[in-house]
């Protein structure tokens, strides 16, 4: 990742967590955000897998100014300006485009592109960057395969995400080219809709626990 995204990393680096939130009412935004904080998690992705993504960023980054606020599930240009636009301080993509790539470089955007191989890692070091998304972890062989792919590429950081959880977080941050995990079971949709910021204050709480950076 260029220079310009190395404050970014640091932040992420320093939360050791990344939670990966879907919003299907922007009016939740805020009352989600806070419970992540008083929990411990000052960061945090909104995924672009609903309209209300945007409107969600908007309002996190003008109420909730402490949260580095990112966009996730970026798909397109498109989408990446309006993630821009609304306020995300970075994007995080589930593979790796190369017309969104360029597009974040050109427009001062740190990315965290989605790579699950050496042709991915590749890509994002002829890119410039530092820092990918190991996508879907679980299901592409977890840590065993991520230990193997570190080995080839030492100056590569990678935040896993996909299929993570309180019994396997410890294992994939021991690794010492996991830069942060992404995860959702601290924020699943259900409990948002349910409104229960409670129990995602609760769960984010135990997290910190779990990654040692309380």
């Amino acid at each position: 990742m260029p220079a310009a995204g190395e404050d970014v990393l640091d932040r992420i680096r320093a939360a050791r967590l990344l939670p990966v939130v879907v919003l299907d009412d922007a009016g939740d935004a805020v009352p989600l955000m806070r419970a992540l904080v008083a929990g411990g998690l000052a960061v945090a992705e909104v995924t672009f897998r609903t309209a209300a993504a945007a409107a969600s960023i908007r309002r996190i980054a003008a109420e909730v100014p402490q949260v580095l606020i990112g966009a996730g599930t970026v798909l397109t240009v498109s989408q990446l300006s309006a993630a821009k636009a609304a306020g995300a301080r970075f994007v995080v993509t589930p593979g790796f485009n190369p017309d969104v790539v360029t597009a974040a470089a050109d427009e001062g955007l740190p990315i965290l592109p989605g790579i699950n191989n050496p042709t991915g890692v590749e890509q994002a070091m002829s890119a410039g960057l530092s820092a990918v998304k190991f996508f879907p972890a679980e299901p592409t062989g977890g840590v065993g395969f991520l230990r193997a792919l570190t080995g080839p590429y030492p100056s590569i950081r990678f935040v896993p995400t996909g299929g993570i959880g309180p019994k396997n977080l410890r294992d994939y941050l021991a690794l010492p080219s996991v830069l942060a995990c992404g995860g959702s079971w601290m924020v699943e949709p259900s409990l948002v809709r349910a409104r229960r910021f409670d129990e995602v204050q609760r769960l984010t709480a135990e997290a910190v626990k779990l990654t040692g950076s309380d």
